[in-house]
């Protein structure tokens, strides 16, 4: 009697693909997390603009992203499935800057500052690895510094009191100008729970 063999499905990890004005992008499973664009019939790691990354917020739903996140490890995952439009900004961070992953789960918050770092510091492109040797040398209070934000525990504990992590980018820079004022700092700190709205109006009252 001749035996029957099992065979078992083996699941290849996906990349998340979407189009950003008519150029395809796609970014590669956990743990390389390579974000390529399509160039003729090669795809090609290049560095994605805020635009490409909005795009691909919209474009990615939650079916694609819960297939996705099935190959990333737990704590990522957990940490990721805090965010909607700007997940796809926090997987990168996370990819670029594992050591960074700890803190950002205490302060998810602050994603959006090392997200935007580019803008809120005025380079030229991307610094991961520069981010990567401040958090090795200095921890998350060099990376405030870094980012120009105050480098201490009240910047984190209010940071922390954001309930959204999903901070519109419109607000980065306001907010981390009201961090340097001591009454915008006793405002924030009397809120434990601060929402989008309220952290508008106060960026708003205290800048009026």
């Amino acid at each position: 009697m001749k035996s029957t063999r099992r065979t078992k499905k083996c699941f290849v990890p996906l990349a998340l693909a979407w189009s950003h004005c008519g150029v395809a992008w796609r970014v590669t499973a956990w743990p390389e997390v390579r974000f390529e664009c399509l160039y003729g019939e090669d795809w090609i790691p290049s560095s994605p603009t805020e635009d490409v990354l909005a795009s691909a917020a919209q474009a990615c739903g939650p079916d694609d992203w819960r297939s996705y996140l099935e190959f990333v490890p737990v704590e990522g995952r957990e940490f990721l499935n805090q965010f909607s439009f700007a997940r796809m900004e926090a997987l990168q961070v996370i990819a670029r800057c594992p050591a960074l992953l700890p803190a950002l789960a205490e302060v998810p918050a602050l994603t959006a500052f090392a997200a935007a770092h580019v803008p809120l510091r005025g380079t030229s492109g991307a610094c991961w690895e520069e981010i990567n040797a401040l958090i090795e040398r200095s921890g998350v209070f060099g990376l405030l510094d870094w980012l120009g934000l105050p480098a201490s525990r009240q910047t984190l504990s209010i940071l922390a009191n954001i309930v959204q992590p999903d901070l519109p980018k419109r607000l980065l820079e306001p907010l981390r100008s009201l961090l340097w004022e001591p009454t915008a700092i006793f405002a924030l700190q009397r809120m434990p729970a601060i929402t989008d709205r309220e952290l508008a109006s106060t960026c708003h009252a205290l800048a009026a």
